[in-house]
């Protein structure tokens, strides 16, 4: 069934892309750097473990988040119905989202020619990127300041610097 009024989907659209929260992907990309800095830090296993991890532990975060604001404040509030559990799911896909990137430059790392370790400095590195990225969207679509815009890339930096130094402390 097509939608009578094609600009009020297109509205709708705009309003939820323009209410949209990112502190999953800020959340998910911190996940994931952890996963491979966990991972690397236990030796050396196959690319695709590594992969599979990544997506699992998106996935399984994804499932808590989704099960804690439904059963959380969302059930204190009001009774649950199909649209508030798509909403809600929806909302926190960005968790899903950010372990993509991180999985991808694992899977491709050998195009590349690098070996565990530089897939492990990949992975790290571009989850931390992720991050950062997702936290400058999110202060964006609040409507931040580039100051503010800036500090919040500097602070999930900071914290991307931080589980980098636990790699290099865990390693050594």
């Amino acid at each position: 069934m097509l939608d009578a009024h094609p600009e009020s989907r297109r509205e709708r659209r705009a309003q939820r892309r323009a209410h949209a929260d990112y502190t999953g992907g800020v959340y998910g990309s911190l996940l994931a750097a952890s996963v491979v800095v966990g991972a690397g830090t236990l030796g050396s296993f196959p690319r695709v473990e590594l992969v599979v991890l990544l997506l699992v532990s998106g996935v399984v975060f994804w499932v808590a988040h989704v099960h804690a604001q439904l059963f959380g404040a969302r059930l204190a509030q009001h009774g649950l119905d199909r649209a508030t559990v798509l909403h809600v799911c929806r909302d926190e896909w960005p968790i899903v989202k950010a372990a993509v990137p991180p999985a991808l430059a694992v899977a491709v790392s050998p195009l590349l020619g690098l070996d565990l370790e530089g897939t492990f400095w990949l992975a790290v590195c571009v989850a931390v990127a992720g991050q950062v990225g997702w936290s400058m969207a999110a202060a964006r679509r609040a409507g931040a300041p580039w100051r503010l815009t800036a500090l919040t890339a500097v602070v999930n930096l900071l914290l991307g610097l931080l589980i980098i130094a636990f790699k290099v402390v865990l390693k050594h």
